[in-house]
């Protein structure tokens, strides 16, 4: 039976895509690691690699999507559907929580410590910086292309002058940009 890793990319910005990336690799790639801790050239260059030499789906929500579902909902959804595309294996996700999705095994740090997680974890990395690097160019003022979506003092300050654009995750509600009654 194939074994198949899972990570997410985007669970906690203030704008931007929620990506899951499930990978089953033929053979081994050196070099995986967390995507967090790699470089963004080494994550670019393992990227073609992982596709290359792997059976993989990515599933994507948008920040609407994560605003109407929410993200458990959105987290669910995209294990089912990697888990639908990429048929029967042996499922393993980074965290500890399968958000209700059976069939599956969770890990915490996984991601650092078993390859087809990493991969998956590059994959999700990858594809989200890629988003937002392009979404940067319709959004100048914003800065996306640096902080990626997160909360950043920049990206707060941005929101506080020009307010949210179209990518921004309405509910997720900032302290910082609450009103205050002192």
């Amino acid at each position: 039976m194939n074994f198949c890793g899972i990570d997410e990319a985007g669970r906690g910005p203030l704008a931007g895509s929620l990506y899951i990336a499930g990978v089953i690799l033929h053979t081994p790639i050196d070099g995986l690691g967390d995507s967090k801790k790699l470089s963004e050239k080494k994550r670019e260059q393992l990227f073609d690699i992982i596709i290359a030499h792997s059976t993989h789906h990515i599933a994507r929500f948008d920040a609407a999507q994560v605003d109407t579902l929410g993200i458990s909902a959105c987290l669910a959804q995209g294990l089912r559907e990697i888990m639908y595309a990429l048929g029967e294996a042996d499922y393993l996700y980074d965290g500890n929580s399968t958000f209700g999705v059976s069939g599956l095994r969770t890990l915490v740090k996984a991601d650092a410590t078993v390859a087809e997680v990493s991969a998956a974890s590059i994959l999700a990395k990858v594809s989200r910086d890629r988003e937002m690097v392009e979404l940067s160019r319709l959004y100048p003022q914003y800065g996306f292309e640096g902080h990626k979506g997160y909360g950043s003092a920049a990206h707060i300050e941005a929101i506080r002058q020009y307010g949210y654009c179209d990518i921004h995750r309405k509910s997720f509600k900032l302290k910082a940009l609450q009103p205050s009654l002192f």
